[in-house]
């Protein structure tokens, strides 16, 4: 090997025939302190030639004397940490950029290979050819709507998710968040300690599965965010038995938000002139954008990174890096903070897009859970500019995720509240998330109104949950995915969610009853009165017969969504709602050009469904063509001296959801009316 004095590494030329190879590397280390592994339990076989207690003895023996072997090992750690100058020690690793790992069927890194695969004279990741990129338009970031999961307990493997796509795509979600699969040690667990920042962890599936999976999102025009832990590794990465205080802090900056060594952002190298836990963490970052096409990344525990310099640096450079794949669309780079704060998005100076909005977990929760709600404090998280926030990117609201326990669980567990009342309040729950500003967050299995507690051992969804029984004794359950799927539709083909525009237009502290606001104005077309929404909260234990609510911000006719798209003719700014429940939400649509109920055309179905027409495109060709006909209209009635009507068709697509969830491409025209006589335009569909 040769050691290039200018860059510090060294080097070695093999000729290798194409093949699969497994390498590890040695050192001598120059860590002040390589923990000894621990000897594991021998497992003691039952001698059937003694009785009961001769094999209970034999076995206390065995145990004691792992014991005393496991104290030997922790007493030398101990003093080779005092020590410091531990030296000499030779260390057998894994390379820390290998793209495959084979741990051998045992926990131990240092018995783990690297894998390297050559084909054709070339070292490759694996054979795997993408499909889709490109495939159909993804959303930009301000249409995320974000399903989080965990790869084992969706499903178990990569394969597994990428055959239940229809699922994903069948409730409505535009982006998937997927907990760390980089390799961490263990065969169970979040992994949230990863060991390998380059291999993909090996029980989920190879890189040509995950790389699989991706696609089909890709495919359905759904976003891949990946999680990803840039604050701490697993203790048995490689670079903490190699040089720990190149790479990471000596101690840790905070030991209660400690999880194993922290990455030295500060720590500069003069000699190479390189930061070296930068390069390594952003060549990390740069290798799953190039190799695997994500679109987004989660920054887990950002606040004890504590390093916006290098954050902006960092968010930069990826964010460069996805623009020159040639694929994709928009970067995403969400940070963990806790607490969560204005300062830390780029709208305001910060290094990321946008952030967890922890504090809307914290009081929806409250809200919800109890009788009396302060809805000041409410206000100030339904509304995120209250708190500084800009931009409806900057927060990513949830009433659970992967860190808490779903909200029927806390209902139930610290409330008392059950079944049908406990699924009502989820329901209030989520209609508020999805009508906040912000982006909406979902973590997995809510919306099946799973019920297990959060842990980081196996915790496997129950599908079984929403199959079909023949005493329909989980319609419960079915009915709360088919609310999922119809917030996500109101969500998604509704503008008003995509603007910062909220206005709380109608508060009784007393009653605890809150009312707001969401709305896109007209852009292109001044006769476009814009997308409207009014949401209606009632946090009281009380149903109101009659409730009348003031200020109602538009008069004219508002649709009430999933109330058999019952129609309100609203005067005096004033809206008198019936039978409105405890711990429920109500919300109407204003009927414009872009967004009513599908129950008005010939197409409607037993169920509430809604309809998405491209206003943008009708309004743009309708501002251009109208002048147009007009003018054609003046010339036809001097030749013709008689009542005249023109028609003119612009065809256009419209996304219809169907009784059986899937989504159709229906082609339609739209027939513009002009009557001479009155002025007016009448808009309908052609048959």
């Amino acid at each position: 090997m040769e050691f290039n004095e200018q860059d510090g590494y060294w080097r070695a030329t093999l000729d290798l025939p194409d093949g699969i190879y497994h390498y590890q590397y040695k050192v001598v280390t120059k860590s002040w302190f390589e923990p000894e592994p621990e000897p594991a339990l021998p497992e003691y076989n039952i001698d059937d030639t003694k009785t009961s207690e001769e094999n209970e003895q034999a076995r206390k023996y065995l145990q004691n004397e792992h014991d005393k072997l496991v104290e030997e090992v922790k007493e030398r750690n101990r003093k080779r940490e005092e020590e410091i100058t531990f030296t000499e020690v030779w260390y057998t690793f894994v390379d820390p950029y290998a793209t495959e790992v084979d741990e051998r069927g045992s926990d131990d890194s240092f018995r783990s290979v690297g894998v390297l695969i050559f084909k054709n004279g070339k070292r490759i990741v694996d054979e795997y050819e993408w499909k889709y990129d490109n495939h159909v338009p993804l959303v930009p970031n301000e249409k995320l709507i974000i399903y989080e999961i965990h790869i084992g307990d969706f499903a178990e493997k990569f394969t597994n998710i990428t055959a239940k796509i229809d699922y994903f795509v069948q409730l409505g979600i535009t982006a998937v968040e997927i907990m760390p699969v980089k390799e961490f040690p263990g065969q169970i667990g979040w992994g949230y300690t990863p060991r390998y920042h380059f291999a993909i962890q090996s029980t989920y599936g190879t890189s040509a599965d995950l790389k699989e999976m991706i696609d089909a999102f890709h495919k359905n025009g759904i976003r891949v965010i990946m999680d990803g832990v840039y604050n701490h590794c697993d203790i048995s990465a490689p670079y903490t038995a190699i040089d720990h205080d190149y790479w990471f802090h000596h101690a840790p900056k905070d030991p209660v938000w400690c999880w194993g060594p922290e990455w030295n952002y500060e720590k500069y190298d003069e000699k190479y002139k390189i930061w070296p836990a930068r390069k390594y963490i952003g060549e990390s970052i740069k290798y799953f954008i190039n190799e695997f096409h994500i679109d987004g990344i989660r920054f887990d525990a950002a606040t004890q990174i504590a390093n916006d310099e290098f954050l902006k640096i960092l968010v930069q450079e990826i964010k460069q890096q996805a623009r020159e794949r040639g694929f994709g669309t928009e970067f995403y780079c969400v940070g963990e903070y806790l607490p969560d704060g204005p300062e830390h998005v780029i709208s305001n100076g910060g290094p990321m897009d946008g952030i967890w909005h922890d504090s809307f977990y914290l009081k929806l929760r409250e809200s919800i859970a109890n009788e009396s709600p302060k809805l000041n404090e409410l206000k100030d998280v339904i509304d995120a500019r209250r708190q500084g926030y800009k931009n409806i990117t900057d927060v990513v609201n949830y009433q659970s995720n992967h860190d808490h326990n779903r909200l029927l669980v806390d209902l139930g567990k610290e409330h008392q509240i059950f079944d049908e009342e406990a699924f009502r309040r989820v329901r209030m729950a989520l209609t508020i998330q999805a009508t906040s500003f912000g982006l909406m967050m979902i973590w997995m299995g809510a919306e099946i109104g799973e019920y297990k507690e959060k842990t980081p051992g196996v915790a496997k969804i129950d599908w079984s949950l929403i199959e079909d029984r023949e005493d329909n004794s989980n319609a419960i359950n079915k009915e709360q995915l088919q609310f999922y799927k119809d917030v996500i539709q109101l969500q998604k083909l509704n503008s008003a969610f995509t603007s910062p525009n909220i206005e709380f237009i109608f508060e009784n502290e007393n009653d605890f009853i809150l009312a707001w606001h969401r709305w896109n104005p007209p852009i292109y077309d001044t006769h476009n009165q814009g997308d409207h929404v009014i949401i209606i909260c009632n946090w009281s234990p009380i149903t109101y017969e009659k409730y009348e609510i003031l200020n109602i911000p538009r008069n004219g006719k508002w649709y009430e969504w999933l109330n058999n798209d019952k129609e309100y003719i609203i005067e005096h700014n004033k809206l008198i709602i019936e039978d409105f429940k405890d711990h429920s939400t109500r919300i109407f649509v204003y009927q414009n050009s872009s967004f009513f109920p599908i129950s008005n055309t010939t197409l409607s179905t037993d169920r509430r469904h809604f309809i998405h027409i491209h206003s943008k495109i009708i309004s743009i060709i309708g501002i251009l063509l109208i002048p147009i006909v007009l003018i054609c209209l003046t010339i036809m009635y001097y030749f013709y001296k008689r009542h005249l009507k023109t028609k003119y068709h612009q065809e256009t697509e419209r996304n219809i959801i169907l009784d059986n969830e899937q989504t159709s491409s229906i082609d339609r025209y739209t027939s513009i009316e002009i009557n001479e006589n009155d002025s007016t335009v009448k808009y309908q569909f052609m048959q």
